[in-house]
């Protein structure tokens, strides 16, 4: 399989495709080692995980780590430094956290019998994971799933493959034993043979259309099956914002970074008809600022689009979009160049009949759509099947929450945008997924929960 460069379409590395035997033998290995870590005390689970946190974020690797995930998604290299800073900062709240939440704990005493609350690993799970963000989606995953103390048969994405040798790397060499985390290598056909494998669990992070073939095919296994999907996330700019230059700045950032490759990128922006004009000047401004071009070089903001194919979508949604009558305020065109590289594109006077309005976009382009009032405002937040994230702008906080209560969401925001945190849980609704990963509730995904009643004699 070629690892592609999406700067310049060049190859720059090959590496062979597991076959279904290979990913058979993986998982026989991984089931029997199971046994054993499920049994590792805790202690040494997550000492293993810190000392991975240590080794991606030591210089040398790190400068490393981040050459080589710019190299195969194409995009800048200080967001890659951050992402690998960010995947760090993600471990240490299971490191700090984990043990807490996973002691059997009393429920009750009722006389002489004790009711306990234990918690016990899964056991062996797959870990379908995603090329915009390998580290940090792949942590929220894989790195709850050790320290519980299931296996975990990791398929990075075929977009970054290159990235996930090196966690598979990293992690052993921190401790985790080599038939604890297996990487598979491969494309969706391979990550099929998962899909036949008797796993006790299956956690995948990507679009929808793949997540509900998943759930439909294991949905016969009865196991567990965690889904990260996409979203449609709308930004709404209320009339009671005292810095209007300042959300602006937050809704580019909240929409360009990596390109807008992200399920949780701002998608959709909705102004009040009474800061609309201030609001869209401010940010086609910024958005004019924005640079794109070769993503190791400082000077560039915005790097490649890191599916080639990917380019020909962006381009029929503004065509969409302008023949229905939006404007085209800025960008909007492939750029000639033998990367994969988009113009930043905003669009105006554009409505709910235009796709770009309704499909998710994954990608730099974004139509600002003006509103009335909160009411219509939420009623068009409301308007997609998708339920990942939502922001509201407002200096009233009473009116901002209120906003965000009557949107449905896994995740709100207030004055800010596009942000995770691990103490907080991560979740769609709708076509955004199912189950939750990050905060207590992301640890206990990984776990059967078993009670306990012991009666003294």
């Amino acid at each position: 399989m070629d690892i592609i460069n999406p700067s310049n379409n060049k190859v720059i590395s090959k590496v062979e495709i597991d076959t279904e035997v290979q990913v058979q033998e993986m998982y026989i290995a991984a089931k029997k080692q199971q046994k054993v870590w499920k049994n590792t005390p805790i202690e040494e689970r997550i000492a293993a995980i810190k000392k991975f946190a240590e080794l991606i974020i030591e210089k040398e690797n790190r400068d490393e780590l981040a050459s080589i995930l710019t190299s195969e998604t194409g995009k800048p290299l200080q967001e890659s430094y951050n992402e690998i800073n960010g995947a760090a900062v993600k471990c240490q709240f299971f490191i700090a956290e984990s043990e807490k939440y996973l002691l059997s704990k009393i429920m009750n005493s009722d006389g002489n019998t004790q009711e306990i609350l234990s918690y016990d690993p899964l056991g062996v799970i797959t870990n379908i994971s995603a090329w915009n963000y390998p580290y940090l989606v792949g942590v929220n995953i894989f790195i709850p799933a050790l320290i519980t103390g299931n296996a975990v048969l990791y398929k990075p994405s075929e977009f970054s493959t290159l990235t996930g040798q090196q966690i598979t790397k990293f992690l052993h060499l921190a401790g985790i034993p080599e038939n604890i985390f297996k990487m598979v290598t491969g494309d969706g056909k391979v990550g099929e043979y998962l899909l036949d494998l008797p796993l006790d669990g299956y956690f995948f992070t990507g679009s929808y259309p793949t997540g509900k073939r998943i759930a439909e095919a294991v949905a016969s296994k009865l196991v567990p099956v965690g889904l990260e999907l996409g979203g449609k996330d709308p930004l709404y700019i209320t009339d009671e914002v005292v810095d209007i230059e300042k959300a602006a700045e937050s809704a580019v950032e909240g929409t360009f970074y990596n390109n807008g490759q992200s399920c949780c990128s701002v998608e959709r922006i909705y102004v009040h008809q009474k800061m609309y004009n201030q609001f869209k000047k401010n940010f086609i401004e910024k958005v004019k600022s924005l640079k794109v071009g070769d993503p190791t070089q400082k000077e560039n903001s915005q790097g490649a689009i890191t599916r080639k194919a990917h380019l020909s979508y962006l381009n029929e949604l503004v065509i969409d979009a302008t023949e229905k009558g939006a404007t085209l305020e800025v960008g909007g065109s492939v750029i000639d160049s033998a990367g994969n590289f988009f113009e930043p594109t905003v669009l105006s006077n554009v409505n709910h009949e235009m796709r770009c309005m309704q499909e998710e976009t994954f990608g730099p382009v974004i139509g600002i759509q003006e509103v009335a009032n909160d009411e219509e405002a939420i009623t068009l937040m409301n308007d997609t099947e998708f339920g990942l994230t939502s922001s509201v702008f407002s200096s009233n906080q009473e009116r901002g929450e209120k906003i965000l209560k009557q949107v449905n969401s896994g995740t709100g925001y207030l004055n800010c945008c596009d942000r995770v945190s691990g103490h907080l849980p991560w979740s769609g609704r709708g076509h955004s997924g199912l189950g939750t990963t990050l905060s207590p509730l992301g640890i206990w995904t990984f776990t059967n929960p078993k009670g306990y009643h012991i009666r003294t004699l």
